[in-house]
């Protein structure tokens, strides 16, 4: 398979907890005038991946352009949603860009270059802040099983990205954005105030 066409790659945005430390689910709340879940799915799908999936938990979200995946078992952590969100994916994806909803400062062009990195040759890209890996992710369709059988409580691919270190391609994303997490209304109000 040439390093220009390797095929599709697909989005996939984890926004299913109940948000406990924001007070609500992380997926409705509201940054810049735009529901968390719209703009995580709108950062995928402007970066690049075709499809994009959102898995869903503590709320059923529906988001335009996206398609929502349930996960029973959202309550268990992160690892349940990226099993989930990974089954769901349909067979023409050769590799998925998982985000996580509660980064709202994280640009399209970082998933451009992590799909850019796969095209070149990676079977998994990290995007990297001060040369820290971070998210969003890139994993090709190989890695899928051993991504899933990783994946446990409230941790998501992180298992097999430090077992499988000699895979990670680190895609400098300095310049497109910042990884920083959103998990109180104190860090909502210092996002805003930015």
């Amino acid at each position: 398979m040439g390093t220009a066409d390797r095929g599709a790659v697909a989005g996939l945005l984890l926004a299913a907890g109940s948000g406990r430390r924001m007070g609500a689910p992380k997926a409705l709340v509201e940054f810049e005038g735009e529901r968390l879940a719209d703009r995580g799915v709108r950062l995928l799908a402007e970066g690049g991946c075709d499809p994009v999936l959102i898995v869903v938990g503590a709320v059923a979200v529906q988001v335009a352009g996206a398609i929502a995946v349930p996960n029973p078992d959202w309550a268990t952590g992160m690892g349940s949603s990226l099993r989930a969100g990974l089954d769901a994916l349909p067979g023409s994806a050769r590799a998925v860009v998982i985000a996580l909803v509660d980064q709202p400062l994280v640009r399209p062009e970082a998933v451009r270059r992590l799909i850019e990195a796969f095209r070149a040759g990676a079977t998994v890209a990290v995007a990297a802040y001060g040369g820290a890996p971070r998210n969003p992710v890139l994993i090709a369709r190989e890695h899928f099983a051993e991504v899933s059988a990783l994946a446990e409580g409230d941790v998501g691919a992180r298992p097999f990205l430090r077992a499988r270190g000699e895979l990670v391609t680190r895609v400098p994303c300095d310049d497109v954005g910042d990884p920083a997490d959103l998990d109180t209304p104190e860090d909502l109000r210092a996002m805003e105030g930015r």
